[in-house]
């Protein structure tokens, strides 16, 4: 576990956590692969694990009628994949595929959720380390709109 524990304390997301706190996040950590192509989780699903991405990439998508998948936003290493795990009810709003041989952390969410609920400072920091993630994915979903659904020239 002193492995993992370390590449968790490294992730950019957990950067600077208390080593109590991260210690109580890396007992719901495990080390996971993806191939390319392989989906990490399909919208509707239970949401049941979040990842911080090590290697590779991760293409977020939503199926548009007439269209097929549509991808909105290519996460790479350093950042996360999975907000949904966070607000009931706990089911994913989109599709999550790898792009190439991906590596990862994957963070059992319903363990995460349970360890907030017991130390509501962990939950605080937890939730202060996510929103501004979830900020910065609704502005640039936003500025993607504005430029599909803009003024024509």
């Amino acid at each position: 576990m002193e492995g993992l524990e370390r590449i968790v304390k490294e992730h950019p997301f957990f950067a600077g956590m208390q080593n109590a706190f991260c210690d109580l996040v890396c007992g719901c950590a495990r080390n996971v692969r993806f191939e390319a192509g392989q989906y990490l989780f399909h919208e509707g699903e239970p949401a049941d694990w979040f990842y911080l991405l090590r290697h590779g990439r991760v293409a977020l998508q939503v199926a548009v009628p007439g269209r097929g998948a549509v991808t909105f936003q290519t996460m790479a290493e350093g950042e996360i994949v999975g907000l949904s795990w966070l607000i009931p009810p706990y089911r994913w709003t989109y599709d999550a595929k790898a792009i190439g041989l991906t590596r990862a952390i994957a963070m059992d969410a319903k363990c995460l959720r349970e360890k907030c609920e017991a130390d509501h400072d962990l939950g605080y920091e937890m939730m202060k380390r996510f929103m501004p993630v979830l900020i910065q994915r609704l502005q640039a979903t936003r500025l993607q709109i504005l430029d599909v659904y803009g003024t024509p020239a």
